[in-house]
């Protein structure tokens, strides 16, 4: 049994494995509670497939915050 899309084509859109995890798990947590799909016609019927699809077709990203609050060191 062949799944799609593949871990390959998606990890070209998302390097991280566990952010792909992640991001997935709160869209399909998003979808369950009616949030229309990004993409015409899933193939999927389950919210993770939809998720997955939505992210291999480029529609759903992320973005990394660096530096979100700087240290300061006092002496």
């Amino acid at each position: 049994m062949m799944l799609e899309p593949s871990i390959d084509s998606l990890q070209k859109q998302i390097k991280s494995k566990y952010t792909l995890v992640t991001l997935s798990a709160r869209r399909a947590r998003e979808l369950k509670q009616g949030s229309a799909p990004m993409i015409d016609n899933p193939i999927s019927s389950q919210q993770v497939g939809v998720a997955l699809e939505e992210i291999d077709c480029g529609k759903l990203t992320y973005s990394q915050a660096e530096n979100i609050q700087e240290r300061t060191e006092t002496t």
